[in-house]
């Protein structure tokens, strides 16, 4: 029997909308769209290769991903490792940037007017100005989709030291904590460091969440909804939407298949 896939979401920051990032089965990672309001998910592109979750953004309308990507048998311009920018939940880059390997930090969206990328060597970015900023991330954080999304070290963390470029040296002593909407539950992590936070036994802590200090067993992705509500990524591959204790909405997606489609035309616009 083959293991779940590894899930992990990035929630829009002002719309009920979650990019879902997926890997497996094997070295497939897709992505899907889960719609809060509607209660609705749609899958989208299968990539042969390797997401960086960490490293990917979703814009606060919901509607663009940043992604960045190693796709070995790339033959383009941008070559095997770059960050793009597509229509969530497509990979079809509207623009794109090759990298100098997979040290790079990757892209995250702005403030209308804010540009800190340059011209992309495939697409055109022009058309995102009028309505995002995007700009390259700067000294990686331990939770760096987290901390855009409104987390923050709890109290007693230690502080990132300035020399320490990957925020890793106090990553088994990181907590941080983000309070529900709405109302006064916390939901709190700790542990993880890397992609989809798993790794070999010994290596690093896979993270532990916690809902008011009692552990939330079995997940290994979780956020606050804009509306107060619980969403979860289980172990066994299930989205879950709880409120907040007690399950009220799920989709299991650990029998996903990959199944490669070309992308509708609206996601090869701006």
């Amino acid at each position: 029997m083959r293991p779940p896939p590894r899930l992990f979401g990035i929630l829009a920051r002002e719309a009920p909308v979650v990019a879902v990032l997926s890997r497996g089965p094997n070295d497939w990672a897709h992505v899907g769209r889960w719609d809060l309001a509607a209660a609705t998910y749609e899958g989208g592109s299968w990539l042969h290769g390797t997401l960086y979750p960490q490293r990917c953004d979703l814009s606060p309308d919901g509607r663009y991903l940043a992604t960045m990507a190693l796709v070995g048998r790339a033959d383009w311009a941008s070559g095997t490792t770059y960050v793009a920018v597509s229509r969530l939940p497509w990979l079809a880059a509207l623009a794109a940037w090759g990298t100098d390997g997979t040290w790079s930090r990757g892209l995250h969206f702005a403030a209308t007017g804010e540009w800190g990328v340059p011209a992309p060597d495939h697409g055109d970015a022009e058309p995102l100005r009028s309505r995002h900023g995007l700009v390259v991330t700067g000294v990686a954080q331990t939770y760096a989709v987290e901390r855009r999304g409104g987390w923050s070290d709890a109290p007693g963390t230690p502080l990132r030291s300035s020399d320490d470029m990957w925020d890793e040296r106090r990553a088994d002593r990181l907590v941080l904590t983000k309070t529900q909407p709405y109302g006064d539950a916390v939901l709190s992590v700790c542990g993880g460091r890397a992609a989809f936070r798993s790794g070999p036994d010994g290596w690093w802590a896979r993270p532990a969440y916690a809902l008011d200090g009692d552990p939330l067993p079995a997940v290994q992705w979780a956020d606050w909804a804009h509306d107060g509500r619980l969403l979860v990524a289980t172990d066994a591959g299930e989205l879950q939407v709880r409120d907040p204790t007690h399950v009220v909405w799920a989709l299991d997606l650990a029998g996903f298949e990959p199944d490669p489609q070309p992308p509708p035309p609206e996601a090869t616009r701006w």
